[in-house]
C-alpha cells in the first residue's frame, strides 16, 4: 500500500516492488560486498570452508547493519535514508598487514579485536567526527580515495598472475639445487664430519620459472572477464549496466568451469542452511596499536560517509542535520562492532547504491530495508557462500581491475573539482600525499629499523596518505568549513 501523503523517503511501496527493487540494490553491491572477506580470508590462509563462513557472516551483517541504518533503531542509531551498508575497502590494507604477520586463526582474533575496539571508539566519537568535516575537504578525501584504489590494484593484479611469494611466485628453487643442499646439510651433520655446519638461515634463491605464475589460460580468462564487463557497460542499457561487474564474474566463472579451473565440490558439501555465530574463530584479542590503526581507518570511513549522507539528503529532498549525521555515523561504529563480534569487517555506506537512488529515482528507504532482509537470508545459506569462495582467482582478478580501478577513478574525479589553477598548494598536497602513500607499496621493508610497535601503524599507505593530506591541507589551506564542496565531491563518487 502506498501512502501519497508520506515523504518519498518514508513511502511504503507494494511488497512486489520492494522485493524487485531491493534485489536490484543487492545485485549492485554484491561483488563489492564479498571481495573483502575473500581477500582477508585467503591472506589468513584459512580453509575454504572458513573463507566461505566469512562470506556468510559478511552478507548477514551487511543485511543487519543496513536494516539498522535505513529503518532506524531507537533515537540513537540509523540515519533513516535509503542507505546500503557494506564492507569498506579502506580497511583492507591494515587488515592485510595483520593477516600477513599472523596468517592463522590467531591473526583473525587480532583482526576482530581491533575491529571491535575501533567500533566502540567510533560510536563514542561520532558526534565529534560529524563536526570534523572541515578537516576533510575534497582535496583530502580525493587524495585518500585515489591512494586506496592504487593500493588495492596490486591485489587484483596478483589474483590474475599469482602472488609474488609462495606457490605462485614467479620463480622456484630448482629441485636439483635443493637436493644438493639437503645432501650437504646431511653430510655436515653426520657424526665425525669435518665439514663446517651450515650458517643459520642459509637458503637458496629461486632461479627456475614457475609454470603456475602468469599461466596464459588464467590470464585469458581474466581478460574475458574484463572485456565482458567493458562490453556490458558499453552496450547494455539500464539496470544491466549497473551490474556489469557481477555479470562479468558470472561469464568468467562459466568459462573457468569449462576449462577445468573451477569445481563445485565444496558447494555440494555445504549445508543449505546454517546460523552465523559470534566469535567463530575464538575470543578477540585487543591490541592497542592495532585498535588505534583501525580507529584512524574508521575516522576516514566516517568522514566519507558524512559526504555520502549529505549528498543523499539532497538527492531525496530530506536535508541532513547534525543530529542525523551523528545517528548515521554512530551506526557506522555500531555496525563495525557487530562485524567484529560476528567475524567480519568494518562497514560504511556503499556509494554505488547511493548512485542507484539517483539513477532510479526511487527514494524510499524501505527499498533498502527489503534489500537488508535479502542480504540476511543470503548470509544464512552456506551454499551461496561456498559458491562465491569457489570462484577462481583469475576470475576475481579480471573483475578486480575494474572494481579497484574504479576506486582510484573516483578519487581522481573528486580531485577534478579541486582548484589547482589558482591554488598552487593543492598540487603539492596531492603530490606529496600520494608519494607518502606509495612508500609501503614500493618499499615494504622501509620500516625494518623502526620500533616494531609502530609497524602496523605505518604499514598502511592509506593511513600515511591520510595523515599527510590532512596535515598538509591544514598547513597550506587552513580548515575553513565548506559543506557544499564536500556534498559535490560525494556526488562524484560511484564506488569505494
Amino acid at each position: 500500500m502506498t501512502f501519497s501523503s508520506a515523504h518519498p523517503v518514508d513511502e511504503r511501496l507494494p511488497f512486489s516492488q520492494l522485493g524487485i527493487l531491493g534485489l536490484q540494490h543487492v545485485l549492485v553491491m554484491y561483488a563489492g560486498a564479498v571481495a573483502v572477506p575473500l581477500i582477508i580470508g585467503r591472506a589468513l590462509k584459512l580453509s575454504p570452508e572458513e573463507v566461505a563462513y566469512l562470506i556468510s557472516a559478511d552478507l548477514f551483517c551487511c543485511g543487519l547493519v543496513t536494516l539498522i541504518q535505513s529503518f532506524g533503531v531507537t533515537q540513537k542509531f540509523g540515519i533513516r535514508l535509503p542507505v546500503m551498508m557494506g564492507v569498506t575497502f579502506a580497511s583492507v590494507a591494515p587488515l592485510l598487514s595483520i593477516a600477513n604477520a599472523s596468517p592463522t586463526a590467531g591473526g583473525a582474533q587480532l583482526i576482530f579485536g581491533s575491529i571491535m575496539g575501533a567500533g566502540i571508539i567510533a560510536m563514542l566519537i561520532a558526534p565529534l567526527v560529524s563536526r570534523m568535516l572541515r578537516f576533510f575537504p575534497p582535496i583530502v578525501t580525493g587524495t585518500i580515495i585515489t591512494v586506496i584504489g592504487i593500493s588495492l590494484m596490486r591485489i587484483g593484479i596478483n589474483w590474475i598472475f599469482g602472488n609474488p611469494v609462495g606457490p605462485t611466485a614467479p620463480s622456484l628453487v630448482a629441485p636439483e639445487h635443493k637436493q644438493w643442499l639437503d645432501a650437504a646439510v646431511a653430510a655436515a651433520s653426520a657424526p665425525g664430519s669435518s665439514l663446517p655446519a651450515l650458517p643459520k638461515g642459509l637458503a637458496l634463491l629461486p632461479s627456475q620459472p614457475n609454470p603456475k605464475y602468469a599461466d596464459l589460460t588464467g590470464v585469458g580468462v581474466a581478460a574475458v572477464v574484463l572485456l565482458s564487463i567493458l562490453c556490458i557497460a558499453r552496450f547494455a542499457k539500464g539496470f544491466l549496466t549497473n551490474i556489469s561487474v557481477l555479470l562479468g564474474i558470472v561469464i568468467g566463472a562459466v568459462l573457468a568451469t569449462a576449462l577445468g579451473l573451477m569445481n563445485f565440490v565444496k558447494v555440494e558439501k555445504a549445508a543449505w542452511f546454517d546460523v552465523v555465530t559470534p566469535f567463530h574463530f575464538g575470543l578477540p584479542v585487543f591490541d592497542p596499536v592495532l585498535i588505534l590503526t583501525m580507529t584512524l581507518v574508521m575516522v576516514v570511513v566516517m568522514i566519507e560517509s558524512t559526504g555520502m549522507f549529505l549528498a543523499l539528503g539532497e538527492m531525496t529532498d530530506r536535508p541532513v542535520g547534525q543530529a542525523d549525521l551523528t545517528r548515521g555515523l554512530r551506526t557506522d561504529g555500531l555496525g563495525t562492532l557487530i562485524s567484529g563480534v560476528f567475524n567480519t569487517f568494518p562497514y560504511t555506506s556503499f556509494s554505488q547504491n547511493v548512485g542507484l537512488v539517483a539513477v532510479t529515482g526511487i527514494k524510499s528507504r524501505f527499498v533498502c530495508v527489503a534489500a537488508g532482509l535479502i542480504m540476511i537470508v543470503l548470509g544464512l545459506l552456506p551454499k551461496m557462500a561456498a559458491l562465491v569462495e569457489s570462484l577462481s582467482k583469475v576470475v576475481l582478478g579480471g573483475a578486480g581491475l575494474v572494481m579497484f580501478g574504479m576506486v582510484a577513478a573516483t578519487g581522481i574525479r573528486i580531485l577534478s573539482g579541486v582548484d589547482f589553477r589558482h591554488n598552487r598548494f593543492n598540487a603539492l598536497i596531492v603530490a606529496t600525499s600520494i608519494g607518502v602513500g606509495m612508500i609501503p607499496l614500493v618499499a615494504p621493508n622501509f620500516k625494518q629499523w623502526m620500533p616494531h610497535g609502530l609497524h602496523p601503524l605505518i604499514d598502511s599507505g592509506i593511513l600515511l596518505a591520510t595523515l599527510s593530506a590532512v596535515l598538509l591541507n591544514l598547513f597550506f589551506n587552513g580548515a575553513d568549513q565548506d559543506d557544499r564542496m564536500t556534498i559535490e565531491a560525494a556526488k562524484q563518487a560511484d564506488l569505494h
